[in-house]
């Protein structure tokens, strides 16, 4: 199980506070105390706590598409990932 946190400001002079999106993760530590791993830009900000069981040493998050104009947090497994490997 592992936790995911974000916020999102409507205008720019209300900049997304990075120690409340902080404090939000440390809430969901239980979720995943393995890692955390955190976005911010001036109008959103992404948290997450990850919990790794069978995982990839390279999962860190949140990733980026090639240019670093999109950020994204995701949960999801592959259950049939050994007849895939």
């Amino acid at each position: 199980m592992c936790g995911i946190t974000g916020m999102v400001s409507e205008k720019k002079s209300d900049l997304v506070d990075g120690a409340i999106l902080r404090e939000m993760c440390q809430v969901i530590y239980h979720r995943g105390p393995d890692e955390d791993g955190f976005y911010q830009d001036e109008f959103a900000g992404l948290g997450m706590r990850r919990l790794s069981i069978i995982d990839l040493e390279t999962g860190q998050q949140p990733v980026t598409n090639e240019d670093g104009t999109i950020w994204l947090i995701f949960n999801g497994e592959l259950y049939n990932y050994l007849p895939l490997h």
